[in-house]
This record gives C-alpha cells, sequence and structure tokens, in this order.
C-alpha cells in the first residue's frame, strides 16, 4: 500500500477522481435548492415546510423544468464518473506515463464541468453534447488501454 501512495499516477487519479465525486456529490444539495426556491416536491411529506394548508401543498406537488434539469445532470454525472472512477482506478495501475495519465485525467474533469456549466444553464448545443463525448472518449481511451495491457498478460 505504501507503494501505491508513492506512485504519481495513482495519486493523480486519487485527486483527479475525488474533485469528479465531490462535483457530482454537489449535484444533490443542487437539486435541494432548486426544489426548495421553485417550490416544486416530489413526495407530499416534502411540502409541509411551513404549510398546513393541504391545497398549497398539493400545489407544491409538481414537476418543475429547473428541478428537472439539475435532476438530469446529476443522472448524467452518475453515469459518466463511476465509469470514470472504476476504469481510470484500472488504467492508472497499468503503468502509464504520467503525462499521459494526467492528460487523460485533466481532460475528463474538465469535460464534465463544463458538461455542468452547459446543462444548468442552458447553453446552446453542441456545448454540452461536446463535452460530453470528450468525457466519454476520454474514458473509452483509457478503457482501451487497460484491455490492451491486460491481453498482453
Amino acid at each position: 500500500m505504501a507503494d501505491l501512495m508513492n506512485n504519481d499516477v495513482f495519486l493523480a487519479f486519487s485527486t483527479y477522481a475525488t474533485i469528479v465525486v465531490l462535483k457530482m456529490m454537489f449535484m444533490a444539495p443542487l437539486t435541494g435548492y432548486f426544489r426548495v426556491t421553485r417550490k416544486a416536491f416530489s413526495n407530499w411529506e416534502d411540502t409541509a415546510m411551513g404549510k398546513k394548508n393541504p391545497e398549497e401543498r398539493k400545489k407544491m406537488l409538481q414537476t418543475n423544468p429547473d428541478v428537472e434539469r439539475v435532476r438530469r445532470c446529476h443522472q448524467n454525472d452518475l453515469e459518466n464518473i463511476i465509469p470514470f472512477v472504476v476504469i481510470g482506478l484500472l488504467y492508472a495501475f497499468t503503468g502509464p506515463d504520467l503525462s499521459t495519465a494526467l492528460l487523460h485525467f485533466r481532460v475528463f474533469v474538465g469535460s464534465r464541468f463544463i458538461h455542468t456549466v452547459s446543462y444548468i444553464l442552458a447553453l446552446p448545443q453542441p456545448s454540452r453534447g461536446l463535452s460530453w463525448m470528450v468525457g466519454m472518449i476520454t474514458t473509452f481511451s483509457m478503457a482501451y488501454r487497460v484491455l490492451t495491457t491486460a491481453l498482453l498478460l
């Protein structure tokens, strides 16, 4: 384990994986913020904050486009960041050059931040689509390295 902690590629991976996982975790409170500020809840018990009138509470059981946008962005993070973490960890164990590994990690993290900003602010396409594609290609590139290294064993 001590050798692993002295491995620059593993430390770089740990840093960038932590950054994107924290970014993904931040999406949950952001969804909550949008729910509260837009008064748009999915569950009856969530409407009770200061409201006792059942009719007012019923009005709060609604979907809101802003809340749904943040939720979809969070879902997209789950679909892309988890594979990055798993494949990136395996990639780090293949012994890539530090500069190549840093390029992969930084490009992926940058693409996810651009994707989130594009999604939340509803920037015109292809900004969101391109940022998603860059992250996906980066993950596939690391997966290719893992598979080709494993097949040579």
